[in-house]
This record gives C-alpha cells, structure tokens and sequence, in this order.
C-alpha cells in the first residue's frame, strides 16, 4: 500500500494576506533609461505587501508548501479604492482589474549582502530595483510595475566579499533556452480539460490499480517536435499501445541535453526547449483526456555546479551540504543537496508538490535514491563522515524524503511516488508512520539484473542459472514493486533489450517475446522504455531517438503487436495486478524445472480466478507437456488468452487452439519453443 496521510496540522499558506497590502510606491525613475519591453524602470518599494508574516513565519520552519507562490517572480496589481493587492502568481492565474500591475521578485538569499533584479526591464542595471531583506530570514523581495511576461531576469547578488554574481531564479516558472541562462517571467492562463481524469484520480489508489509505463525522453521521441506536436501523436501511439501511464524522463529545465534531464538547474520550469510551461500543461491534459497518466522523473539527489544557478548561491553554500563529504557526488561531479537544513528541505518538498498540484502531474519517480541514503555512497575509507549514531545511513535524507511522500500524498490524493532505490534498504514503501519512507512503489532493479542476465544466456547454459528467474519472488512481497526495463538498460555499451538475446535472429525475437509475456506475468507493475515495445536493434540516442523505420519490417512490427496484446490482456486480467503486493496473488506449479529450463505459475484475483502461466527457455517445443494443477483447479477447461509463438507475433504458430481438458490435476499443452502460453479457465 502507498503511505498513510500523517495527522500533521496543515496551516493555510501561500496567502500571505494577514494585513492590508500598500500600494507599491511608485519609485524614481532610473535618469534617461527604458527597459527593453519599453518599462519605464522604478526602485522597487517597500515590499512588505509582498510577503505576510504567515508566509515568513514558514519560510523560516521550512513548511511553506506551497513556495511558489511567495518566491520566485509572481504577477501581482493593486486594486483601485481597496488599499489591497492581487495576485496571479506564476503558473496560477490571472491578476484581473489594478491601477498598478507588475512583478513581485523574491529570493532566499541569507548570507548577501545586498540584491537587486536585473532584467529586459531595465537593461540589466541592477541599480534600478534593489530588493529589500523581510525580517530575518534571509529572503529579500521587490516589486516591479510593468513587466511584461516574457521578460528575461536574474538576480544580482552582493557576496559577503564584495562580488556582485549574477544568479537564475530558484523558483523561476520558465527559463530561457540553452545557451542561454536567465529566468523569464511567466503567468499561466491554462484552461484544464481534465476534471473528469483529476476526480477520479483522487478516489484511487495507484498502487492497486493496473500500472503499465511507457517510459520516454520527450526531446528524442519523436525529434523537434514541440509539447503542443506531441500532444498530437504521443498520446493516441501510447493509448493505442494499451499503456496505463507514461513515465517521462526529467523534464524540468537542464542546459546540458546529454544529461537527458538528471542535471536540473530550475527545478519550476519545464524545459523551455520544448516550449512554455502552458505548453507542457497541454500536453499533460491531452494524456490525460486520452486515459493516459504522466509520471515525472524527479531529481532531487544532487545538482550541477553551474555558478549561474544554485551552485553557492548567494556566494557561500546554500542549497549544497558545506562538507564535500557529503556535498559533492564524486561519480556524477556534481553536488549534493543539504537536506537537513530546512529552507532547502522546503524547497524540494514544495518542488514535489508544485509539479502534481500546477501541472497535474500524477506520479513522480524519484531518481538515485540509494545515492541520497547513504553517506558511503561511491567513496572509499576516509571519503565519508558517519552520522551522528556512527552509522553510514544519512539520517536527513531519510527524513526528507519521508517529508515529501507524506506531503504529496496528503495534499494531492491519487499521486504515486516511485523510488528507484538499488539496495535492500529496509521500508523503502511502508508507510511513514511506521517509520517507512513512505514511496508508493519501488523499482525492483534486482528483478531486472536476475533476469536479463538469465536470458542473455545461452539455453545450454541455462540450467545453471535456473533460479535467477525464481529467486526475486523470495522478496517479492517486502516492498511493493515496479519492474524496470529503463533507458539505463539500453545505454552506455549495453545494447538494446533485443541485442541481450542470445541465437541467431529467429531465436533473438522469439527470446525476447517469451521475456516480455514472462514480465507482464510476474507480480509487479511495469515499465517498458521507448523502442523496445518494437524491439529495436541499436541501443538508444538521446540524438536520434527510437529507429521508427524498423517497424517496416514484420518481424518488428509483430512485437509491437506483441506488446498491445499484453496490455490489453493485463488490464482485463485482474489476476495479473489486482494482488501484485499480496502473496496470495501467486502460486508457483513448478520453479524447479532446472534440466528443461521451464516455469510454471499461477496468478490469483481478488476473487480466487486463476491465470496460468507457463515458460519455455528452450529453442525446441514440447508436445504434451504436462502441468500439475492444484487440486482445487482439476478437472477445468482451459483457454489460451496468449501464446507468444503465434504467427501473429513472428513465432512458428505452435498454439493451443481449442479448449484443453485436464485430466484430474493435470493438464496437457503444446509450450511452444522460446514461448509462453497465458491459460484461463473457459467459463462458455
């Protein structure tokens, strides 16, 4: 099950309204200067209509969960006869009718100096709109009439030594391209069409529904196309796939596209190469409208070193841990989040929260977990500095991503989180008040280790790795799982999923077809990445994208097909996820066909309706093999719901056509060779 909603008392944020807003001062002019969006250019006035003393009062805990609406730049106007401001913050609305509109800017910024904004609007003079300190917290906010959206800024910060450095909004809701760097202005007027998919979404738990993922980099789907092209043709291709969910690799704004998104530098912004954030909203409500779900990769382990975003932000280090032991990743060269200090813990917590409340997004996977739990991650004797028990865990880690998932679930019912977490760290999905970490799912990389090296064998050999296919269901239920077959598998030298197969090409799909009915069998929602649904042969670029042409050829297209078929056959099976963290669900009939290289199993629904799932390993068919069924089973009829050797998916049309009859506990089948056969009882 996902974690439980905490009993935490929820105080209203984001409003900031606990006295009348002043109407911002008008300022003197910058002498003989226009902005760029032809602005006149004002000092900013006294901003403490900016921000309440609610919102100040949380930002100093680390509890405004909804920091967007305070940091960052947010649209806000005066009301003529009121006395009081309005605001459209960004990526929420609309600020409506004010004698005076413009931008709020506002930043944490606790050891500077001094900081001002500089931008379009006033020709990057940061003497014209210095930012004011509110209270003692570290966050300096002003106020700007006239600007426009679009505009570019960033934030000019006074260093403790005297340096002035130029810095990207943490909490920007859009950001220029690559190469450049700076933030824009932006305020969302979207117009959600999903009220229908957002209500239901919120009477279910994701965890016990079906859960098939298409995972993609949208860059390279279907290269140059923009979010709004996208929503033309990615959801129809998933929905015709059958696929519940797709999962998307990060797409939160990075400037190095190499990085296929795990380097962030705005963690608010969807990548503006694509197009603006309202954008990304269309193509989110166009899954959505289509059944689909969208879960984000999300990274919060670790960040780049870039020194115009967070990277020692106000000149010391404020977003990364002081201590390179525990602030520098020394695999990837990049830094590592301080997550016991609260306004940082702030800033993830409400990052995750931002992304399924303003884009409706309905899962996050969270990415490098493992990295973020262990103080000894990647270093050797002497590189890392034990906690405060003297162990190796890394205590805050642990409690902020026990932070997140309770506040994400509290406050956006339906939402899944996924943790991609390589160890056998204990709870990774029990709940939060049971001192779990709280995640919904949990990649099961041990289930794809086992058994993509079990496969790329030779079935000689195969006898002697019989039990890397059986052994996972030893653990299957101490976590509730995802199983992965991730953009990581199909990178850096290790091939394509069809180049792990051993045999010459026949045998190649064959093998692979049999994995694939072998997956969507096991216990565990799954997780298929882009262009292995039709086996392509190379291994992925984030340059070139799937290789679309294979599809030409029959034998591609026939897993394609494969693929669609397993879907729809799993989401009208309720056996085959309904009890995926129940060990009730399973039942093994024999795991222990070592010398035949065969597997037999059964899935169970809620109801007790069986699913029966045989797998042959073996390049040769067996005629009259026999399975013994349990007593409760004997004498049933049976159908074939699949067989991966049908003539239909490139196989040798080794099918079992008509009902088969058991004999007693026993039932005799044709098992294709390098094949699988799905088996129901026949209720005609």
């Amino acid at each position: 099950m996902g974690p439980r909603r905490t009993d935490r008392r929820e105080l209203p944020v984001g409003t900031g309204q606990l006295r009348p807003s002043r109407p911002p001062a008008p300022g003197r002019p910058h002498p003989h200067r226009k902005g760029r969006a032809g602005v006149t250019t004002r000092t900013a006035p006294a901003p403490d209509a900016l921000l309440g003393e609610l919102d100040l009062h949380l930002l100093r805990e680390g509890r405004h969960e909804q920091l967007w609406r305070v940091l960052g730049a947010n649209r806000r106007g005066h009301v003529p006869g009121t006395g009081e401001s309005v605001s459209g913050e960004s990526g929420t609305g609309e600020v409506g009718t004010a004698d005076v509109q413009g931008v709020s800017f506002a930043v944490w910024a606790p050891n500077a100096r001094a900081v001002r904004v500089v931008g379009d609007f006033n020709d990057w003079d940061g003497s014209a709109h210095p930012l004011r300190l509110l209270g003692d917290g570290g966050v300096w906010a002003g106020f700007v009439p006239g600007v426009p959206d679009g505009c570019r800024y960033k934030y000019e910060i006074l260093t403790r030594q005297g340096r002035w450095i130029q810095k990207a909004d943490p909490l920007a809701a859009h950001a220029e391209s690559a190469p450049g760097t700076a933030s824009r202005v932006f305020t969302s007027d979207y117009a959600w069409g999903d009220a229908d998919w957002m209500a239901e979404r919120g009477r279910h738990s994701a965890e016990r529904a079906p859960m098939s993922v298409y995972e993609l980099h949208l860059a390279s789907w279907r290269p140059g196309l923009s979010y709004r092209r996208l929503a033309e043709e990615l959801p129809a291709y998933v929905k015709a796939l059958g696929f519940t969910h797709v999962e998307l690799l990060p797409i939160a704004e990075h400037p190095f596209g190499g990085s296929w998104g795990y380097q962030v530098s705005s963690y608010y912004a969807p990548m503006s190469r694509l197009g603006d954030p309202d954008d990304f909203r269309f193509l989110v409500d166009s899954l959505h409208q289509a059944g689909i779900g969208v879960i984000l990769d999300w990274v919060p382990a670790h960040f780049p070193k870039d020194d115009w975003a967070l990277a020692r932000f106000d000149g010391t280090p404020l977003y990364e841990h002081p201590d390179p032991r525990r602030g520098e990743h020394p695999d990837w060269g990049t830094l590592i989040f301080d997550f016991g200090r609260p306004e940082v813990r702030n800033f993830l917590v409400a990052n995750a929260v931002y992304w399924c409340q303003e884009f409706h997004v309905d899962g996050l996977r969270v990415d490098a977990v493992a990295s973020m739990l262990y103080l000894d991650y990647s270093r050797g004797e002497g590189q890392w500095q034990p906690n405060a028990h003297g162990g190796r865990e890394n205590l805050e880690a642990r409690a902020f991503l026990q932070e997140m998932n309770a506040t994400v679930y509290r406050r956006c019912p339906g939402v899944v989180t996924i943790a991609e977490e390589s160890t056998a760290w204990d709870g990774v999905t029990r709940p939060t008040d049971h001192g779990g970490l709280g995640f919904g799912l949990k990649w099961n990389m041990g289930w794809m280790h086992d058994t993509l090296g079990y496969m790329a064998e030779d079935p000689v050999n195969r006898q002697y790795h019989h039990h890397a296919m059986t052994f996972p269901m030893v653990y299957a239920y101490s976590e509730n799982y995802a199983l992965p077959i991730s953009h990581d598998e199909v990178v850096h030298g290790k091939g394509s999923l069809l180049g792990k197969m051993p045999g010459d090409r026949w045998q190649r799909f064959a093998n692979l077809r049999a994995y694939l009915a072998f997956m969507w069998a096991f216990p565990g929602k799954q997780l298929l990445f882009m262009g292995q649904e039709f086996a392509q042969e190379s291994e992925w670029s984030h340059d070139l994208g799937p290789d679309w042409a294979a599809l030409q050829d029959a034998a591609h297209a026939a897993v394609r097909r494969l693929v669609q078929d397993l879907n729809r056959q799993y989401q009208a099976l309720p056996a085959l996820w309904s009890q995926d963290s129940d060990a009730a669900g399973f039942r093994w009939i024999d795991a222990d066909a070592v010398q035949e290289n065969t597997y037999s199993f059964i899935r169970y629904d809620q109801d007790g309706e069986p699913l029966v799932c045989v797998f042959n390993f073996q390049p040769s068919a067996r005629p009259g093999f026999r399975l013994a069924l349990p007593e409760s089973l004997a004498g049933s009829r049976w159908v074939e719901v699949l067989n991966t050797d049908a003539a239909a998916y490139g196989g040798s049309g080794a099918v079992n056509p008509g009902p088969l009859h058991g004999d007693g506990a026993s039932l005799s089948l044709l098992l294709p060779p390098l094949g699988a056969v799905w088996l129901r009882p026949d209720r005609s």
